[in-house]
């Protein structure tokens, strides 16, 4: 260790590491340590910065709890998540695309029969519904499948955020019939701040940037034999689409809410009176 040069001590690091036997754990280790290393380097890194690193992610860590994930809401907003979609996700042309799973997802919502509300509270907006068909990219109709679905409510917070939302507001798991078909009924989505009173917040007011994204809502959609899709529904009117807070949108999961006041279609759902529409297939691809 003595006479050590910087590059040396990162080569010194990185043979300690050697011994890993998992082969891509080795690979992964080894790789971030140069990297890390390098950063340093870089831009001369001196301990008092160091310091405020660790303390920002301790305080990042202790933020987290079973209805937040702020180092999820971390790597979101420093693009590491869509990079890591990017690298991953390999899509086929024509399939749907995938995009980030965000920090407020909550497994196992509830089941939500054929067309029934996930909003659980008394409201005058509009419904939309989205309706179409799961199938891949053949045409080939993919039957049962399971669509788990969850957004904000109007005032841009999610149930797990605001006290006052009924538990599992806006949150549900559809299932397609037979023909692969399926209808979901829901709210249109609404722009909103990802949670600014942590160290995320602290990072976005230190670099001006804002904390919005554009209005979406969140999908998983899986069947047997097939790689699940977790992707957004944007809209496409939408001011924040081209920044994002999270870096999460693509041009192919933009979408048009259509809104529709022909009594007919209206019954046609069960409805009463106008609604929004979105006309929206997911296209899944086989398992590997």
């Amino acid at each position: 260790m003595r006479n050590m040069s910087e590059s040396e001590l990162t080569d010194v690091v990185v043979e300690r590491y050697a011994g890993t036997t998992d082969p891509r754990l080795k690979e992964i280790l080894q790789s971030l340590i140069r990297h890390l290393h390098a950063f340093a380097r870089e831009v001369r890194l001196t301990e008092a910065e160091w310091m405020a690193g660790v303390l920002f992610l301790t305080a990042t860590g202790q933020k987290c709890d079973d209805k937040r994930q702020e180092m999820i809401l971390l790597s979101d907003n420093l693009g590491l998540s869509s990079l890591v979609n990017m690298v991953s996700a390999n899509v086929p042309e024509g399939a749907t695309e995938t995009t980030v799973l965000g920090p407020f997802y909550v497994p196992n919502s509830p089941d939500r029969g054929w067309g029934e509300s996930v909003l659980l509270r008394e409201s005058d907006e509009l419904p939309l519904m989205i309706h179409g068909t799961v199938r891949t990219n053949e045409g080939v109709k993919i039957p049962n499948a399971s669509i788990e679905v969850w957004q904000t409510d109007s005032n841009g917070m999610y149930d797990i955020q605001d006290e006052t939302q009924p538990e599992d507001n806006l949150r549900g798991r559809y299932h397609a019939n037979k023909d692969g078909a399926f209808l979901i009924r829901t709210i249109r989505p609404t722009s909103y701040p990802i949670p600014t009173d942590g160290p995320v917040g602290e990072l976005l007011q230190a670099t001006n940037r804002h904390p919005f994204r554009p209005a979406h809502v969140h999908a998983i959609v899986s069947a047997p034999g097939y790689r699940t899709l977790t992707t957004h529904l944007f809209d496409v009117e939408d001011k924040y689409l081209d920044s994002d807070v999270v870096f999460a949108v693509k041009e192919s999961l933009i979408r048009t809410f259509v809104k529709n006041e022909s009594p007919a279609d209206a019954e046609k759902f069960g409805l009463h009176g106008p609604f929004w529409e979105l006309a929206n297939d997911f296209i899944l691809t086989k398992a590997a």
